[in-house]
């Protein structure tokens, strides 16, 4: 197990589409490896979650997991969880504004149209079936994930108008994003 370098913004393999691992690939030495690297470089940066991308490595795996007594408050606890190969689907057509930085593009935050509730299908990280549905914040947060596994960054989502540096995102907006997301909680759950 080890802390590995977060890629930053520019690096090529934050834009690719990472590749799905087969069952046998998932139960090698060198993946579970990978897994619990993902896990301690999360944990050593006190982010929410972390895709293989964002330690360079190509395939579709995401951790994720929130404590019970976050840095942020008002968000749900998400348990330690792996998802291998995940696809999400929107159950219906709601949405809601979530405030969002990331590991990768440390400087900025911004607001992200997200869905209010996706299906969750998945292999945990011993290839057993994960089928559930996550919604509100947690929801957010899954969905942020996958992206990275697609290529996909939270700026190429939001409001360009919204985007602000950490500094300037707590000077102006945070009082505002603290009582939206305790609202899509209060609303929502999760």
């Amino acid at each position: 197990m080890a802390v590995r370098p977060i890629t930053q913004i520019g690096a090529p393999v934050l834009r690719q589409r990472a590749r799905e691992l087969t069952h046998a690939e998932l139960a090698s030495p060198e993946i579970q490896a990978l897994i619990d690297d993902l896990i301690d470089t999360m944990h050593d940066a006190r982010g929410a979650g972390l895709a293989a991308p964002q330690v360079g490595a190509s395939v579709r795996i995401a951790v994720i997991e929130v404590p019970a007594d976050p840095p942020h408050p008002y968000r749900p606890a998400i348990p330690l969880t792996v998802l291998v190969n995940p696809v999400l689907t929107p159950v219906d057509d709601e949405r809601f504004a979530h405030a969002e930085g990331c590991l990768s593009v440390p400087v900025l935050r911004g607001l992200v149209p997200r869905a209010a509730r996706v299906r969750v299908q998945a292999w945990d990280r011993h290839g057993a079936a994960i089928d559930e549905i996550v919604v509100g914040l947690t929801a957010a947060t899954y969905q942020h994930e996958i992206d990275h596994l697609d290529g996909v960054l939270f700026v190429d989502r939001a409001d360009p108008r919204t985007l602000a540096t950490m500094a300037e995102f707590e000077r102006h907006q945070l009082p505002e994003v603290i009582a939206a997301a305790r609202a899509v909680v209060a609303r929502l759950g999760g």
